[in-house]
């Protein structure tokens, strides 16, 4: 299999930076981008190339789109889409991630500014802020290398990965106020052990999300982190696929428009933010292999 970005399979690290930029109006993105495949990537930045990017371009990467904005019962699901977004890794201090950022926004410029960023963290063994565990269902071994990473697509293709990314805000307040087993019912697992709980409605999330219940199967590689900023909080949730359509049927069901049900987590958090990417593959040297956009 070809080499994928090492990042991606690499464990949650314990602080994280997700920037996303946009393209200047006007720029040519090319040699913004042989600049940035200067240097090996290691473990410590996951890149994604946008649609807007491969389009400034004249090239079109199979599979990558824009995520369709949604809009379902009592709840709508926006569509934020980035021109490209990096994923920056450390355990060291949030501090140098900064560092790196402005020294990668440095390497980019003039063809791409900074449209946003979102410091995250570990919480304890991978929690969501809410207390409960995320990615249980994350699939280990060579399910995780076939849900998360293309193959038989070709040069270029193989090794690469397709990320969505959203930042929701979460409304702990709303949560904290409903009985312990309201929450457990709202996530379909018991926070005390993270065992799922069989009898829970349908409009719990992990039922709204089994991934095996789809056809086909909707596996996806979760790489969620938490964020506070003030008084806001929330989750960068990032779910790297080999397509992105196990992300979307998902989040369409969530969202109510399979069956009229909407995911019980919306009543105490929101998504702000979405967009979807093309993570490419390495080559030997361990740089951005971007011979898919004709660089």
């Amino acid at each position: 299999m070809a080499r994928s970005q090492e990042g991606i399979l690499a464990p949650l690290p314990k602080f994280a930076r997700f920037t996303t930029f946009q393209l200047v109006s006007g720029a040519d993105p090319a040699a913004a981008l042989i600049a940035l495949k200067k240097e090996p990537l290691g473990a410590r930045v996951v890149v994604g190339i946008g649609h807007a990017c491969a389009a400034r371009l004249g090239r079109g990467v199979p599979g990558l789109h824009e995520l369709e904005a949604l809009s379902g019962p009592s709840v709508t699901v926006p569509s934020t889409p980035a021109a490209l977004w990096c994923f920056l890794r450390g355990d060291v201090d949030p501090g140098e991630l900064l560092l790196r950022e402005r020294e990668l926004a440095a390497r980019v410029s003039p063809a791409f500014e900074i449209e946003s960023a979102t410091t995250a963290f570990k919480f304890g063994e991978g929690r969501d802020l809410s207390g409960y565990m995320d990615g249980t269902e994350n699939p280990k071994g060579d399910d995780a290398l076939e849900a998360a990473f293309v193959r038989d697509a070709g040069p270029h293709l193989d090794g690469g990965s397709f990320v969505a990314a959203q930042r929701w805000r979460h409304d702990l307040g709303a949560l904290a106020r409903r009985p312990a087993r309201e929450r457990d019912l709202v996530v379909g697992r018991r926070i005390a052990d993270n065992t799922e709980i069989a009898d829970a409605p349908e409009s719990a999330h992990v039922k709204r999300t089994a991934q095996e219940s789809f056809a086909p199967e909707a596996f996806v590689l979760r790489r969620s982190m938490p964020w506070a900023e003030g008084e806001r909080a929330g989750l960068v949730f990032v779910a790297f696929g080999c397509s992105l359509r196990a992300f979307e049927v998902q989040l369409r069901r969530m969202a109510g428009l399979e069956d009229g049900i909407t995911d019980a987590l919306f009543s105490f958090t929101r998504p702000e933010t979405g967009a979807a990417f093309f993570c490419p593959p390495i080559d030997d040297d361990g740089r951005l292999d971007l011979g898919a956009l004709g660089i």
